[in-house]
């Protein structure tokens, strides 16, 4: 099988199972999508979803939570992962909203890793979800299933994007990472993947590999 079909196989198959893929976090504009993502790190959408309705009511607008204390924001994410670091992210980025892009997301990368605790993959996520653009976040699911399904031979998170970008067609690539993203977390496990399951084994370059042995 050429790169050129795997790659198609998997679209295809992708397409069809979930045609419309949408992220797990909840959120209902610009600002609270970036608050999200940004709890996501290392974390599980599931508990960010727990914690964010309460932070959403108490910091709606990047004005309100540039004028909080780190100590007060910290005490409405303390059970997500880093809890210390995030609160200081997050009421740093939201200083940064209001003084630099008039508390307005900004749609760049560039601009979007100005903000602390927003590295290249959180830009995509929010240059994809928010402005419906031709990103590819490359999170921890993404770079192990794009390497297991043989459609990117990376060993660092840019490479996989790189080889992402160089066979994906514009307008699906940010479906793209929706589908991998989800094939990881409920499928292609890190430690177990269920292959046993997996609709797709048979496209899949570490299961054809394994098979063999």
């Amino acid at each position: 099988m050429t790169i050129k079909e795997r790659y198609q196989a998997v679209l295809d198959h992708f397409a069809s199972a979930n045609p419309n893929p949408e992220s797990e976090l909840n959120f209902s504009n610009p600002f609270e999508t970036l608050v999200a993502v940004m709890l996501s790190a290392q974390c599980t959408d599931k508990r960010v979803n727990q914690v964010t309705p309460a932070l959403f009511a108490a910091y709606p607008t990047p004005e309100v939570m540039a004028a909080a204390s780190v100590e007060d924001i910290l005490e409405y994410v303390k059970s997500v992962s880093y809890p210390n670091s995030k609160a200081a992210h997050l009421q740093a980025m939201a200083a940064i909203l209001v003084d630099k892009f008039n508390s307005t997301v900004p749609s760049t990368m560039d601009e979007l890793t100005l903000l602390p605790g927003v590295g290249r993959k959180t830009a995509n996520v929010i240059m994809g979800v928010v402005f419906g653009k031709a990103a590819i976040a490359v999170d921890t699911h993404v770079f192990r299933v794009s390497n297991r399904l043989g459609l990117a031979n990376g060993k660092t998170p840019l490479e996989v994007e790189k080889a992402l970008t160089r066979h994906i067609p514009e307008h699906l690539r940010y479906k793209v990472h929706h589908w991998l993203l989800l094939h990881g977390r409920y499928v292609c496990k890190s430690q177990r993947p269920d292959c046993l399951n997996c609709p797709i084994t048979h496209l899949c370059r570490h299961f054809s590999k394994n098979d063999k042995q």
